[in-house]
């Protein structure tokens, strides 16, 4: 005779997931049959395949075009990735040292991948390919990556992205609006003679500035350096979180800007005429660490090492 008898895991599943519908008021017995109806799912499907390798459009017929595309949609994926980690700690309640530390290594891990995937621009590129199909993506630059601009904003508090210039100035200012007037990425895309912003700026200023508004004034309190400040400034693990936290600020503030400053050079540096590839922007003075002296956590680094940022920062890098 044939056993009929229900395995009793089954019978608490069911017991619990009519319990979970029923909260909703739904029937679990239409949930059920639409199990049985459903198709299985496939890779393909799950990731979307077919659209993800659809999406490289190139506007020249150069073969390294597609490798431009596809490299720099990867970067915007892995900043996807990075603002995720942001996200989940802004929104945390009761955030614990071993979730912070965690989301510090996941997002450390995203930038040092990241940037040692420079290698497919800085080596992977035919120059005389690249010269020419850029010139047809003018004024475009990747200058223009909004959700850099957000990891940014969601790391450190606003005056951290002020120009250096204008840093002490606006020390103890409070409105964000006037802050990022003054953010230190806005001359990086402006005319080396003239001084007057280029089309790449006013392009991007006028979709996305309102955004990076919105976001800095939810993230006044709830940016990494707020959270640090606050949560885990005297934690009894306060040691290997500032570790980690030195790390992000090197990979982000130094080894990726140093991996698309030294591509732009072997590609854009001899000529002068060929800087106009970069969409106007004046990347030997904005991707340089040196330079801008961008620090999203300032108070954990020495003066010393502040005053060489970018140069005594590797040499004494914790990565």
């Amino acid at each position: 005779m044939a056993d009929n008898s229900v395995d009793p895991r089954w019978e608490e599943q069911l017991r619990k997931l009519q319990a979970r519908y029923a909260v909703m008021g739904q029937d679990l017995s239409s949930y059920l049959d639409g199990l049985l109806y459903s198709d299985y799912l496939t890779y393909w499907d799950y990731i979307h395949l077919d659209t993800l390798l659809s999406l490289q459009t190139p506007r020249t017929h150069f073969e390294d075009e597609k490798v431009f595309i596809i490299f720099h949609q990867i970067t915007e994926l892995y900043f996807r990735l990075i603002l995720l980690e942001l996200e989940q700690v802004a929104s945390k309640d009761g955030i614990r040292e071993d979730f912070f530390i965690e989301r510090l290594d996941r997002i450390i891990r995203y930038f040092r991948h990241l940037t040692h995937a420079f290698e497919i621009m800085s080596d992977g590129l035919d120059r005389e390919q690249f010269l020419k199909f850029r010139m047809a993506l003018l004024p475009s630059s990747g200058f223009q990556s909004p959700q850099y601009r957000l990891i940014e904003i969601q790391s450190t508090d606003m005056i951290n992205l002020v120009s250096e210039t204008a840093r002490e100035e606006l020390r103890k200012e409070a409105d964000l609006r006037l802050l990022l007037e003054k953010v230190y990425w806005r001359s990086g895309a402006t005319e080396l003679a003239s001084g007057r912003k280029t089309l790449t700026l006013r392009q991007f200023e006028a979709r996305y500035m309102e955004t990076f508004l919105k976001k800095s004034e939810s993230c006044r309190d709830k940016n990494l350096r707020q959270i640090f400040q606050t949560r885990f400034a005297n934690s009894t693990q306060r040691e290997e979180i500032v570790r980690r936290m030195r790390m992000y600020d090197l990979w982000a503030n130094v080894h990726w800007r140093l991996s698309h400053f030294k591509s732009a050079a072997k590609y854009l540096f001899k000529d002068p005429e060929e800087i106009r590839a970069t969409g106007g922007t004046n990347w030997m003075k904005y991707l340089p660490p040196r330079f801008q002296r961008i620090i999203f956590f300032p108070e954990l680094w020495s003066e010393s090492e502040k005053a060489d940022w970018g140069k005594a920062a590797l040499v004494n890098s914790d990565s």
